[in-house]
């Protein structure tokens, strides 16, 4: 047989900005695919109605506030997850933001928030959750959502470009050193989805017409496209994939603008 499983029955996954969007979508996904989650974020409420959807599918719903820019936080976090599982099998690391500032209007308040949501919180986790498989001989799985943002040069955005482009490369050199412990660590790359963050922007005809002028399937993603190549990484069926970048993109990052 050559079909590998994509099933992650009995596996323990941690998603990091599970409240709503991509993270929610992910965490969802990963639980109808057969794991249990535990969710991270800094909102109870968003975290609660997530868990909501994971229970329905008979999967374990941890609900973890945590502020992920913080090490304590996340350090206490991930001591309540392994004191509940003993183990993590795949972390996802998707707590991210953006502030649309031009280049020359970017403040030193904002350069540090945006690198500490995006960039620093993806290597603390990777660190410690890192730590963690090492030391409980797990065959483990981390898995960044990065952006098209990373390899593309877009026309605003330069410090949210900066974090994504610096997590691409992380992502390599994660995968160089932790290769040996058997620790994949892969990320995403997405391009515009329909999520509460995009409704705006994508409500405009104007800036719609100009996204998708760029894009050769000629329309925005859904979110449970997002689903199967996170799914495949984190699953049997990417247990050769390491340091690599899926860009889930509908084609933008091989024509830009």
């Amino acid at each position: 047989m050559y079909l590998p499983s994509f099933r992650l029955d009995g596996q323990k996954v941690i998603v990091t900005g599970a409240g709503r969007g991509i993270g929610r979508a992910l965490a969802i996904g990963l639980a109808e695919a057969g794991a249990d989650i535990a969710l991270l974020s800094r909102t109870k409420e968003d975290l609660e109605e997530t868990a909501k959807y994971i229970k329905d599918l008979g999967r374990e719903a941890l609900i973890v506030p945590t502020d992920v820019t913080k090490r304590e936080d996340i350090k206490e976090s991930l001591n309540h997850i392994v004191g509940k599982w003993g183990k993590v099998n795949v972390l996802i690391n998707n707590a991210g933001m953006n502030i649309r500032s031009k280049a020359l209007d970017v403040t030193d308040e904002e350069w540090q928030k945006i690198m500490d949501t995006n960039l620093k919180s993806t290597f603390m986790m990777s660190q410690e959750v890192g730590k963690i498989m090492k030391e409980t001989n797990t065959d483990g799985k981390i898995i960044s959502i990065s952006s098209v943002a990373g390899t593309v040069a877009l026309r605003t955005g330069v410090v949210y470009a900066a974090t994504k482009a610096a997590m691409i490369q992380m992502t390599k050199v994660l995968a160089m050193e932790w290769g040996q412990y058997n620790i994949c660590v892969n990320s995403i790359g997405p391009w515009y989805f329909k999520t509460p963050l995009t409704e705006k922007l994508l409500a405009d005809p104007e800036y719609l017409h100009e996204i998708l002028s760029v894009t050769p399937l000629n329309r925005v993603g859904e979110l449970q496209e997002l689903v199967g190549p996170t799914v495949f990484l984190a699953s049997e069926a990417g247990n050769y994939v390491t340091g690599q970048t899926i860009f889930v993109d509908g084609g933008m990052s091989i024509k830009g603008f």
